[in-house]
């Protein structure tokens, strides 16, 4: 007996004319405005001023955009080599994560050594709500019927389009609903890193040292994004290609450096008790 089983609804919300309001747009909107004030109540907490995540939250956002889409269009030059102005076309899908990431957290080593605070200060009150986010985006994913899985016969599946199955899977009509697994695990690792952030000691002090939510953010998000992105069929691929079945998936690679990082950046705080080096603040 299905457990689950989904079909989008179409990418559409509205559509009045010339005016097309997507369900990702919507998504996306609700994760920003979401991710501002779970922010801002964290950074409060963690003694903040007033304002600091609101001024750096347009930076954070036009440096994902800006590095998601460069990311992404580098691994799958192949795709704009012929007419390269599709690279800017932005609206027409393709997108990554990991170029999201790298883009904001650029964006906050800038604002971090502007405004001389730690960035490791500002990148732990930051990630709960860029997980959050995560969790949500994740179903811009399902409406767009995109970011499947391999085919499957579990009580969970998810129906996909013949205008969207990869040409060897014309016949299968179920897919793992990888947005769903990935959906979850972010939000389970969102409630995890708001529980630690509020902890402190018997003394008084916060549970764990600046930056230690931001290193199990990358161990514990990149556990599960290398574990989901092996289902996918749509992987960026260092080299080789899923047809010939010798694909290195980049994401799989970037998510086992993270990981080991997250890792390290742990035991650095933890176990040897120094504290991780910061980017943000100013070299004397």
């Amino acid at each position: 007996m299905p457990l689950a089983v989904l079909q989008s609804p179409g990418p559409l919300l509205v559509e009045l004319g010339p005016l097309a309001i997507r369900w990702y747009g919507l998504l996306i909107a609700l994760a920003v405005l979401l991710g501002l004030w779970v922010s801002s109540g964290l950074a409060k907490m963690r003694g903040l001023e007033a304002g600091v995540i609101s001024d750096l939250l347009p930076l954070i956002v036009l440096g994902a955009i800006i590095g998601a889409r460069l990311y992404y269009v580098i691994f799958e030059w192949r795709q704009y080599q012929i007419n390269w102005l599709e690279a800017f076309q932005i609206w027409k899908g393709g997108i990554a994560i990991h170029g999201a990431l790298l883009g904001g957290s650029l964006a906050v080593v800038a604002y971090a050594r502007w405004m001389k605070l730690s960035f490791w200060g500002l990148m732990d009150v930051l990630l709960p709500s860029v997980v959050l986010g995560q969790a949500i985006g994740r179903w811009g994913n399902f409406f767009n019927s995109e970011a499947f899985g391999l085919p499957t016969s579990l009580p969970w599946k998810l129906w996909i389009p013949v205008a969207n199955r990869p040409a060897a899977y014309l016949s299968e009509n179920w897919f793992h609903p990888t947005f769903l697994y990935e959906s979850i695990w972010d939000l389970g690792l969102f409630v995890l890193l708001i529980l630690l952030i509020k902890r402190r000691r018997s003394n008084g002090d916060w549970l764990l040292p600046l930056g230690g939510i931001s290193c199990i953010y990358a161990l514990v998000y990149s556990l599960g994004r290398y574990w989901i992105e092996g289902l996918r069929l749509d992987p960026l691929c260092l080299w080789g290609s899923l047809e010939q079945a010798n694909c290195l998936r980049m994401a799989q690679l970037v998510s086992l450096l993270l990981a080991l990082a997250g890792a390290a950046g742990l035991a650095w705080l933890l176990a040897l008790k120094r504290p991780l080096p910061d980017p943000g603040r100013p070299i004397d």
